[in-house]
């Protein structure tokens, strides 16, 4: 089932098109946390966003542009503010189409469904996991924080999913060298602790103080 996720603060806009969208056999989930969409859209990882322009606190412009930081999902805009200016800011910013508001819904419906036939027949979505917001990209090895990227070696960005997959569990060392064992790297323990010491340095430099915890004796540990 496609998921679909609603960036709109009117209630009964979105309630509306969720009604409708779920008649058409889509999972829907509508922002309500307007100040941190991204850790919405991280946690559900939606297969299309509608996302109005005028929203509280960051406009639907600035929340395209951090979507796109991180992802290629479809987004659709909706909005009222329909001039022409306003349609090329949404499609340079990287939307992938625009509708005025009001609009028929099974227009919208019809629009929808075309857009993820076209997407999702030649590709597929991209995981993203989130954590703090930290944003890890799992098909371009990347991780994103506040407006900046970084790339992660191959043993870097391994060791950082494991523990996001395993958010508020103990990692055993023992688990982590299994993982890092399935590439094409020999990894024994002062290869595992110098490359966690190595991600960890990144994190801190970062702005991602902390962000993994050592169990001495044990593993290491993303707190939940």
């Amino acid at each position: 089932m496609y998921q679909l996720l609603i960036v709109e603060d009117d209630k009964g806009i979105a309630e509306a098109i969720k009604k409708q969208a779920e008649m058409w056999d889509l999972d829907v989930n509508c922002v309500e946390n307007f100040r941190n969409v991204m850790t919405k859209f991280a946690k559900y990882n939606p297969h299309i966003i509608l996302l109005d322009i005028v929203l509280p606190f960051f406009n639907g412009y600035h929340w395209c542009n951090e979507i796109r930081k991180v992802s290629k999902v479809p987004i659709i805009f909706i909005s009222s503010v329909s001039d022409n200016m306003s349609m090329v800011m949404a499609i340079t910013m990287g939307a992938d189409d625009f509708i005025a508001k009001p609009f028929d819904q099974n227009v919208l419906m019809a629009k929808i469904q075309a857009m993820l036939r076209r997407t999702y027949d030649f590709a597929s979505a991209v995981p993203v996991l989130e954590h703090r917001g930290a944003l890890l990209n799992i098909g371009d090895n990347t991780l994103t924080y506040k407006g900046e990227k970084i790339s992660l070696s191959k043993n870097e960005f391994r060791i950082l999913l494991i523990l996001m997959e395993n958010k508020g569990k103990i990692v055993s060392r023992e688990k982590l060298m299994e993982r890092l064992w399935e590439t094409d790297s020999f990894v024994d323990e002062n290869t595992l602790s110098v490359n966690v010491n190595r991600l960890r340095k990144r994190l801190d430099a970062l702005g991602l103080e902390n962000f993994i915890t050592t169990k001495f004796g044990v593993g290491y540990l993303i707190e939940s």
